[in-house]
């Protein structure tokens, strides 16, 4: 048996397929609708930094003028994310030969590292209390809602366990800060409160387990 024939003088190579890996990559990233998140993500990011600048030049709300921001911010986000879970092949996942856990937990972890990254970049500066501590914080919780969520309800329902409790917190919290209103108010804490961090953490490790253990919930086509 001879091998592929090598191309003529002035003939050019066929181009070569695609790797297997290459093109497993590129089919998972399009089959979980990447491209659109990443453009949800950038269009949020654009906005936010739009609202934060415009918010700050108003000068009339002084330390407290971020806060709609990193909380609303960060709900459009983990909403986007939370569609990007979504499964359309439920029952090749569950019958694959390696475990699909790992794959699920890498796309949440690259999504809400790539959120948390460009909505930081949209809040620079001071005020530090309402900058880009508290809005990483306040992604890797909605996203850690959202994450459970799609595990439960379904992908394309994932945003509404996120925004009826991140609206219900923004009309609710308490202007004071820290004590129990740091753990059930978290996403409207400073960025430094330590309470808020471990209620936001403890979200997001309980919301990428859940997701990564079980997946997506099958929705009916």
């Amino acid at each position: 048996m001879t091998g592929p024939r090598p191309p003529a003088p002035g003939e050019t190579a066929a181009p070569r397929a695609p790797a297997p890996r290459r093109l497993a990559l590129t089919l998972h990233a399009r089959a979980r609708a990447v491209p659109r998140t990443l453009a949800a993500l950038a269009g949020t990011a654009l906005v936010a930094a739009w609202a934060a600048y415009a918010l700050q030049s108003a000068h009339r709300f002084g330390d407290t003028a971020r806060i709609p921001v990193v909380t609303l911010a960060p709900l459009l986000a983990s909403a986007a994310v939370g569609t990007a879970l979504h499964s359309d092949s439920d029952e090749l996942d569950r019958t694959a030969v390696r475990p699909w856990w790992p794959r699920r937990l890498t796309l949440l972890l690259l999504l809400t590292g790539l959120a948390a990254a460009l909505l930081t970049l949209a809040v620079p500066g001071e005020p530090w209390v309402f900058g880009a501590a508290a809005m990483v914080r306040n992604v890797l919780g909605a996203t850690g809602v959202a994450a459970a969520s799609a595990a439960l309800l379904g992908a394309r329902l994932s945003w509404l366990p996120t925004i009826v409790y991140l609206s219900g917190v923004y009309l609710s919290a308490p202007r004071t800060h820290g004590g129990t209103a740091a753990l059930w108010a978290w996403p409207m804490q400073p960025g430094p409160e330590q309470g808020a961090w471990w209620t936001a953490g403890i979200a997001f490790v309980c919301g990428a387990a859940l997701y990564a253990w079980r997946g997506s919930r099958p929705e009916a086509r």
